[in-house]
């Protein structure tokens, strides 16, 4: 057995470059192949992994080519919503065949569009028999992590197990078109991002002895709607920005969500999780938060809030950039800055999790079976917010839903359409 894990990353956007940023602090492994059909962006992050020295990865620009190389010994997807499934089972072939050896597949989030994507993605690994790891970055977070183990093992061992968690992403939306796009991506920005602050809630509410085990979910109710980015002005910016494809006005998807998960643990309470999200934020730049209540404690956490402030007058004029924080929106005034976002965020312990469980041949902290279970409280979340009532969960026929908004039948004035009349009428 190799003590070093070689891994090829599939994709060459944003998300890869945050991956790459991370290994600097990934021991025991290095990046050593690249696939990516654009050739100039698949050279710029293989050079992003030198200078780094995270490796020296060698350029793919097809699937099998890359996971049969030797020096392969896990995969990385990174590529967009749309092709994932086709990703994985590409992967899953070579290995199944003989034809490639892989120790470990790891995934990022969502899992897939839909229920049914994540279903077959979960089968193809599990019928290959690679051990798998589902990629979410938030319950990596140094922050996130040392703060549920502080209030478990001081509050939770005193007065009880918590009861309420509050999860929030908002950022001013995301960087390429696809993510905008429905039909590509799979919804906006519930699917997009709700999906990190689901899993959070769950990671904080469960209990770290038992793990997610500790929780069942029972009931979901949520809500959807495009608060900025279909009014005119900015429907016009958006096309302007991203091109004639994301149209707003024509075909536009939630810039807003929220849900409420209600669980019960293994000791027979009722907890509840909440999650909120959003494309429509406008401050530093990207904000996450988390709150957990507990009988006679509670744990705060914003990214924000960081350690460092650097402050610029309004004679200090330059380019904009995100150099202080992801999607800053400001380059004047008193700005926030992380020292290393990778970190904050969970990239780094994420990375470094996955390679280890790897290595070790176990399976890592966060599987796909956690990326289904997302997913399907994620279309649970659609269907509620369509219907405009909470759903019990599990909620029959998922398996064969796809909401409006990837349908590109989804209108934001189901904001209100979906609205009960009062039974005392």
């Amino acid at each position: 057995m190799s003590k070093r894990l070689g891994v090829g990353i599939i994709g060459t956007g944003f998300m890869t470059r945050f991956h790459v940023q991370s290994w600097k602090g990934v021991r025991d492994a290095d990046i050593v192949a690249i696939c990516g059909q654009d050739a100039a962006r698949a050279r710029e992050v293989a050079d992003l992994c030198r200078q780094l020295r995270v490796g020296d990865p060698q350029i793919y620009h097809d699937i099998r080519s890359m996971v049969r190389d030797p020096r392969v010994d896990a995969v990385w997807v990174v590529g967009t919503n749309d092709r994932r499934v086709e990703m994985i089972e590409t992967i899953c072939e070579e290995v199944a065949s003989g034809r490639a050896t892989l120790r470990g597949i790891a995934c990022e989030k969502p899992l897939g569009r839909n229920v049914a994507e994540a279903r077959r993605i979960t089968e193809c690994v599990q019928q290959a028999g690679i051990l798998n790891g589902y990629l979410e970055n938030q319950v990596f977070s140094p922050a996130l992590v040392r703060g549920r183990e502080i209030i478990w093992r001081r509050g939770a061992a005193i007065s009880g197990a918590p009861y309420l968690a509050r999860c929030a992403e908002e950022h001013s939306g995301p960087h390429r078109p696809w993510f905008w796009q429905g039909s590509l991506q799979g919804g906006g920005v519930l699917n997009d991002m709700l999906c990190h602050s689901v899993e959070a809630g769950r990671f904080l509410l469960s209990s770290p002895e038992v793990g997610y085990d500790w929780l069942t979910p029972k009931a979901v109710t949520a809500r959807i709607a495009s608060l900025k980015w279909t009014r005119p002005e900015y429907a016009k910016r958006l096309r302007d920005e991203m091109g004639p494809e994301v149209d707003y006005l024509k075909s536009p998807a939630e810039d807003y969500a929220t849900a409420e998960i209600v669980y019960e643990t293994k000791d027979g309470n009722l907890v509840v999780a909440q999650a909120s999200t959003s494309w429509s934020f406008v401050g530093a730049g990207l904000r996450l938060t988390y709150e957990v209540l507990g009988p006679e404690y509670s744990l705060a956490v914003n990214t924000l809030d960081s350690e460092a402030k650097v402050f610029f007058s309004r004679r200090v004029q330059g380019p904009a950039g995100e150099d202080l924080v992801e999607k800053q929106n400001a380059e004047q005034g008193l700005m926030p800055f992380l020292a290393d976002e990778a970190v904050t965020y969970g990239y780094t312990d994420e990375n470094r999790h996955m390679v280890q469980a790897f290595l070790d041949g176990v399976p890592p902290r966060e599987t796909f079976q956690d990326g289904l279970l997302v997913t399907e409280l994620l279309m649970a979340c659609y269907l509620s917010a369509e219907e405009g009532c909470t759903l019990q969960f599990p909620v029959a026929g998922l398996e064969s839903y796809v909401p409006q908004v990837a349908k590109g039948t989804w209108s934001p004035a189901s904001l209100v359409r979906s609205a009960k009349p009062s039974p005392l009428a």
